[in-house]
């Protein structure tokens, strides 16, 4: 009797591959903050929170995870962001079908690396969703518009920054002097200045000098954030970033 369908032979050296699939309606959760105000008083965190919480609400998606990244600038890349790393592993991995963000500069603010997630996300069949966006980014037209978003955002980055640098040298010319004094040596300000233009939060960056015991410019063993931002602030540290 000749073999049914599903009765026939395997055909030697050859395996049936199956691609796991993430569980329906399943989504990761990602928040971030870029201030130490912000990372301090929790009203960042929580508004994004509740937005994600009542979309997933509406569209009947269950939150398998959350993961946040405080005092953490939108112009670092991803894979420097512990929580928004930990959150994209998730999906990749089809622990969940979607990353869903309170808005899209959360996750970023530069172009190209959102292209990246854009393109990772399509390659490896997870979406990404914004609360503050009413377009569907698994489609040509979605991501087209999360694009343009993302065009506008980075140019509104660059041009607060301009913005502070144009201040900063008119104040300069004029004679007015920049911050408070500081007695911090120039050593601990470049490393200052090179972690904060790094994206590490006023905070992290006062652990961290703790941990290294590295005195305050009076003295002191503990750093605070106020005292960070003081050094980032006065003119010896606006002198050494311009070196």
């Amino acid at each position: 009797m000749p073999a049914t369908d599903s009765q026939a032979p395997a055909v030697p050296g050859r395996r049936r591959r199956s691609r796991a699939t993430a569980p329906a309606n399943t989504c990761v959760a990602y928040t971030r903050v870029s201030t130490d105000e912000q990372v301090e008083s929790g009203a960042g965190l929580a508004a994004q929170r509740a937005a994600i919480q009542a979309e997933a609400d509406r569209r009947g998606w269950t939150i398998v995870a959350w993961h946040t990244d405080e005092g953490v600038s939108g112009g670092v890349a991803p894979a420097r962001r512990t929580g928004l790393s930990a959150a994209l592993a998730a999906v990749c991995n089809r622990e969940a079908a979607m990353l869903v963000a309170a808005k899209l500069d959360r996750v970023s603010r530069s172009v190209a690396d959102m292209g990246r997630l854009l393109v990772e996300a399509e390659r490896k069949s997870w979406h990404f969703v914004t609360c503050d966006m009413a377009v569907d980014m698994s489609t040509p037209q979605g991501r087209a518009a999360a694009h343009m978003m993302v065009v506008f955002s980075e140019l509104e980055r660059g041009l607060i920054s301009q913005r502070t640098r144009d201040a900063l040298a008119v104040r300069k010319a004029a004679g007015v002097k920049l911050g408070k004094p500081t007695n911090v040596p120039d050593d601990v300000l470049r490393r200052i200045i090179s972690e904060a233009n790094s994206g590490v939060s006023l905070r992290k960056i006062a652990e961290g000098l703790m941990a290294d015991g590295i005195p305050t410019g009076v003295g002191k063993a503990k750093w605070h954030a106020p005292q960070v931002q003081r050094a980032l602030d006065c003119q010896r540290a606006q002198e050494l970033v311009t070196v």
